[in-house]
């Protein structure tokens, strides 16, 4: 869950947009398909100052404005930028399909995308090889956004995975589509038939939250994950590396993380990679755990004999148990990508204050990945925080 402060709130006078990383598509939308290891600064195809939103997929890039415009680029094979073709799209362009629609969030997933307009209605283009753009009877792509008829309650949170997505509505029920879960589950759990909402190619209800109410859903590459109003972290799907903190190898249904996990602390945010997650507490306080062989989690983990050691009675390895990152206390803003994450500080709060990466796409002299946080670079003001 990330917060969607006004823009007057987000990105102060003098701010600035700055993007870096892979770019074989154009997604970074400086105009050229070359990679980028230095923050380079985008053209003003908006106003800096009114970016509400910045989300990435596969190989796309989306940016919302405050008055909920919606800019794309990158990789259109599919049509997941919703431009009415499959050119791919180098410098960011209004998507002028939307007919009026104001948007709200955008989730994209690997070759698909999201749309939440302002007033709770949900729309989607791009791959729908899986179901994932949650339109009956389908064709097996849409280069134009439209709308998921099936989802009749106002909904408040959209995610996208690698080939499912997820939407909470008003009420806090759940619902998922696309079948991308689908076949490890049925392969991981043998003689089990699996839940509707594991195999349907439109909305379906995720069952087993009857006492529950959402208010944020997150998506992996092939898990899900949803917060509570009550702070609870739920989760399900696969646990190839640890993120679903238990030992089975799939959770048809969906899991609770016990509050212990979070130093008895509800979860006021949350955020997943690929095949990792983040949770912010009430008191600041940042966890991560999954997968971690990248530094996706921040932090050195222990070797497993030393971590069998030090905790005889847990069976789980040191990656699927969430673990504080201290220097990220408080961080105001954060980010995950498929395998990297990013964090801001407030630099009046903590005298070491700025923009921290970890891992992959981090703005380095080198391709070497991080493992610890580090601070970006010296040349950003506490002003220049949105970054693609």
């Amino acid at each position: 869950m990330e917060p969607e402060p006004s823009a007057s709130e987000a990105t102060p006078a003098g701010a600035a947009l700055f993007a870096w990383g892979a770019n074989s598509y154009g997604q970074l939308g400086l105009g050229h398909k070359e990679d980028v290891l230095l923050p380079q600064q985008l053209t003003d195809f908006c106003k800096p100052e009114c970016v509400r939103k910045i989300t990435g997929g596969g190989g796309h890039s989306t940016v919302v404005t405050d008055g909920g415009s919606l800019f794309v680029c990158g990789l259109n094979k599919d049509g997941q930028l919703g431009l009415g073709h499959t050119e791919d799209v180098l410098c960011f362009t209004i998507c002028k399909s939307l007919g009026g629609c104001r948007i709200q969030q955008v989730a994209c997933g690997w070759d698909f995308t999201i749309m939440l307009t302002e007033n709770g209605q949900v729309l989607s283009c791009g791959s729908n090889s899986f179901g994932q753009l949650g339109v009956l009877h389908g064709p097996r792509r849409c280069v134009v956004p439209q709308a998921i008829e099936l989802l009749t309650e106002k909904v408040i949170c959209v995610a996208a995975g690698l080939r499912h997505a997820l939407a909470a509505t008003v009420s806090g029920i759940v619902f998922q589509w696309g079948t991308g879960l689908a076949s490890s589950g049925r392969r991981l759990c043998p003689g089990q038939t699996l839940p509707l909402f594991l195999t349907a190619k439109e909305p379906s209800r995720v069952t087993g939250l009857e006492n529950c109410k959402a208010i944020c859903v997150l998506a992996g590459s092939a898990h899900s994950a949803l917060l509570t109003d009550a702070g609870e972290l739920y989760v399900w799907g696969g646990n190839k590396h640890g993120q679903l903190t238990t030992q089975a190898a799939f959770l048809p249904v969906p899991h609770k993380i016990e509050v212990h996990c979070f130093q008895s602390e509800k979860v006021t945010a949350a955020w997943s990679g690929w095949t990792h997650l983040v949770a912010q507490t009430e008191t600041g306080k940042v966890f991560t755990w999954g997968r971690a062989d990248y530094g996706q989690l921040g932090r050195k983990l222990e070797t497993q004999e030393d971590w069998k050691l030090e905790n005889q009675d847990s069976s789980r390895p040191p990656n699927s148990t969430p673990s504080p990152l201290h220097c990220l206390m408080g961080a105001t803003e954060i980010s995950c990508g498929s395998e990297h994450n990013l964090a801001v500080i407030d630099p009046w709060k903590d005298s070491i204050g700025g923009l921290f990466l970890k891992q992959g796409a981090c703005q380095t002299s080198n391709f070497k990945d991080w493992i610890l946080p580090g601070k970006c670079c010296t040349s950003f003001s506490a002003k220049q925080r949105q970054v693609l």
